[in-house]
């Protein structure tokens, strides 16, 4: 068993190595906490565990534009121009600005069996929540930086076909990153059941929730490249 993981981990498939190191590195990169991991709690926690599932999927797509983009050359672009890094941070950071003023301004509205319910944004159609999580990813020149970075560790330099090898390393990659985004919305999920957070303390952590988001947003446009 041990033989055999260790020629896995040393494979040169496409020109690749030490994929098991990179299975590994990557899932404990995915684990850290950010814009993407906490949209997809936020969502769970709100609208259920579909929800948070729609947000890992746009995650996901966007992701996979960075892995293309990177695979042909493109996010070369953005780690080597100022311009475009910074036109593309701005974008992103004010994205971001803009999820977490509108979780800052969520409030309560009386219906007419007198009862509070929390209204928008709270409550989004799975197909923007998706297009949330996507514009979340792809709009963060971090993400394309830090997969030029990442990746080509684990390329051969004698490879046939770096092209190939990075879109390869690049699926795995956002694969086990769909695997732990699926269980933080299903574990999120479950926990605001067994919490069952009253209205106003809902209110309340969907504001500090905003509050996150636009830290993430300040951080991001304060960034420089790396």
């Amino acid at each position: 068993m041990n033989k055999l993981l260790t020629s896995w981990s040393k494979s040169t498939m496409f020109g690749t190595h030490d994929i098991l190191l990179f299975i590994i590195s990557g899932l404990l990169l995915n684990m850290i906490p950010g814009p993407d991991s906490v949209l997809i709690m936020t969502r769970s926690a709100t609208q259920g565990w579909r929800a948070g599932s729609a947000a890992a999927l746009g995650i996901g797509a966007g992701t996979f534009v960075h892995i293309f983009a990177a695979a042909v050359g493109l996010s070369a672009v953005l780690a080597t121009s100022s311009t475009a890094f910074t036109v593309v941070k701005f974008m992103g950071a004010a994205y971001l600005l803009y999820v977490g003023i509108s979780l800052i301004r969520s409030k309560k509205k009386r219906t007419s069996d007198t009862e509070n319910k929390l209204v928008a944004p709270l409550s989004l159609s799975y197909k923007r929540i998706f297009m949330q999580g996507f514009l979340t990813n792809v709009l963060n020149p971090k993400v394309a930086v830090f997969f030029l970075a990442f990746v080509p560790q684990f390329i051969s330099p004698d490879s046939s076909n770096k092209a190939l090898a990075f879109i390869m390393l690049g699926c795995i990659f956002n694969f086990n990153g769909m695997l732990w985004c699926h269980f933080l919305a299903i574990s999120s999920a479950f926990a605001s059941k067994r919490v069952q957070a009253s209205e106003t303390v809902a209110l309340w952590l969907n504001r500090l929730i905003g509050g996150v988001f636009i830290s993430f947003g300040i951080k991001l446009a304060l960034a420089e490249r790396s």
